[in-house]
């Protein structure tokens, strides 16, 4: 028996429908449940998920990231497709409208919650691109009542810093590890949330924080911070941001949200080492 489940992620309302089973494996979304579509914000798009076999595709583009493949295509019917393979071998395949407002993921029953997970993740972050919000690579911590943001390429060492300033600066806390949401408020105010994705640490959080700076941290022999503003700014945040980018609405979209977040939040590059230097060096420049 199939049952249908509510979510509120950065005020955008999802509701996914499932068998009991795989919805038991989503206990990273618990913090995010809502009891029904009486909340205060309105449907953006539903997923029903099941064991059928995904309708056929025409590929447009391949990602592989850590052994992870995401094909990207379309059906003949302009439904976009996302199939999700772990060394060649596929667990699920996202098929959904081109309004993004409702969607399938057919399961091979390989990997069913890293199917789940990405599929969602991928379908928050399509559905939301065209209203104001935006998907994150980035380490966050809190401070103060403000959010600091670690973006870097995999590997850099993100989550290193974020757990540089939790060991040593007091107050500091781990608002999401790897993919938190910004969205832009009526007024412009960026503004970062936690979400039920967050790569390899868990940390599934339902808070929000104004964005006080964003970080583009870079392996250095040695400790240095400097400001960014205009085009390098824009260049230090763009390759974060997860997006169909050859979608030119889609495109257009993304790159509003972006001129938004680097008008109105502090961008920092940071050359650093893996140590507490680094993180008090970050901390005393950029929120202070």
């Amino acid at each position: 028996m199939e049952n249908r489940v509510h979510y509120i992620v950065a005020g955008h309302m999802f509701a996914v429908e499932a068998e009991e089973k795989v919805l038991s494996l989503m206990t990273n979304f618990e913090p995010f449940k809502v009891s029904s579509e009486g909340a205060d914000c309105p449907l953006l798009f539903s997923l029903k998920i099941d064991g059928n076999p995904a309708p056929e595709y025409i590929e447009e583009i391949k990602q592989d990231t850590e052994g992870q493949q995401i094909i990207c295509g379309h059906t003949a019917d302009g439904d976009s497709v996302f199939e999700f393979q772990w060394k060649n071998r596929t667990a699920g395949c996202l098929v959904c409208s081109a309004d993004y407002h409702s969607g399938t993921l057919h399961l091979s029953g390989l990997l069913v919650k890293a199917a789940v997970d990405n599929a969602l993740m991928i379908f928050f972050s399509m559905a939301t691109a065209c209203i104001d919000t935006a998907l994150f690579h980035a380490a966050t911590v809190s401070l103060d009542g403000r959010a600091y943001m670690f973006l870097g390429k995999s590997g850099t060492g993100k989550s290193t810093h974020a757990s540089l300033w939790i060991r040593h600066i007091a107050g500091s806390e781990l608002v999401n590890d790897d993919n938190p949401a910004v969205r832009i408020g009526l007024d412009g105010t960026a503004t970062v949330y936690g979400t039920p994705w967050s790569g390899k640490t868990p940390c599934y959080r339902n808070v929000s924080y104004p964005i006080g700076g964003i970080v583009l941290l870079s392996q250095a022999p040695f400790n240095r911070i400097e400001r960014l503003t205009g085009i390098r700014a824009y260049a230090a945040v763009v390759p974060s941001i997860s997006g169909k980018r050859w979608d030119s609405a889609m495109a257009d979209s993304l790159h509003r949200t972006e001129n938004t977040i680097v008008g109105t939040v502090p961008v920092w590059h940071l050359d650093c080492l893996p140590d507490e230097d680094a993180a008090l060096l970050c901390w005393r420049t950029i929120a202070q």
